[in-house]
């Protein structure tokens, strides 16, 4: 008889976690569910005013990248570091140096998976994770940002990227060349 009881309440055990375990997670889902039909519930644009103030990000986000053209020396260090290969540059020697003049910078959001492995091996710094969580576009061509063809306040870091500026760089057919590599 002992031998059975043995045999049994493990097995009884295992029935009585699972019905415990499926309850919690039901209690979860039910406490989820009547939190949405609270009248003080507001909706993401009235608690935060988005689109026209910025959403708060905290001090680490790794948002949207800020690239700055003006001191990029091509050296294909952040498209070599990335996992995905999602960064595309286009060079061709300068004329007259020893360097490099940028003739495309571009980044493919649809690939990028935001781990900023990118921004570490750059040796001058112009590539960084910036704090923009939105870049909203309509097809995968706009996820492709070519940052030498941005206008220059965003090309040269000194601001966000922003979907405006990416849906006017699709109409712009030579790139923008800055800074003192000219």
């Amino acid at each position: 008889m002992i031998a059975w009881l043995k045999r049994v309440f493990p097995w009884l055990g295992n029935i009585v976690e699972a019905v415990a375990t499926v309850g919690a997670g039901m209690w979860v889902t039910l406490r989820t569910w009547i939190k949405t039909y609270r009248p003080d519930r507001k909706t993401f644009t009235e608690h935060f005013e988005y689109p026209e103030l910025p959403v708060p990000v905290a001090a680490r986000y790794r948002g949207f990248h800020r690239f700055d053209l003006t001191t990029c020396i091509a050296c294909d260090q952040c498209a070599k570091a990335c996992p995905v290969d999602c960064i595309y540059i286009g060079k061709e020697r300068a004329q007259g140096s020893k360097g490099f003049k940028i003739t495309g910078y571009a980044i493919d959001y649809s690939k990028c998976m935001f781990c900023a492995l990118c921004v570490e091996p750059c040796p001058v710094d112009c590539i960084f994770m910036g704090a923009s969580h939105d870049l909203s576009c309509y097809s995968r061509d706009g996820c492709i940002v070519d940052f030498a063809r941005l206008p220059l306040d965003v090309a040269w870091g000194r601001a966000t990227i922003n979907p405006t500026a990416v849906a006017q760089s699709k109409v712009i057919v030579e790139p923008v060349h800055g800074g003192p590599n000219q």
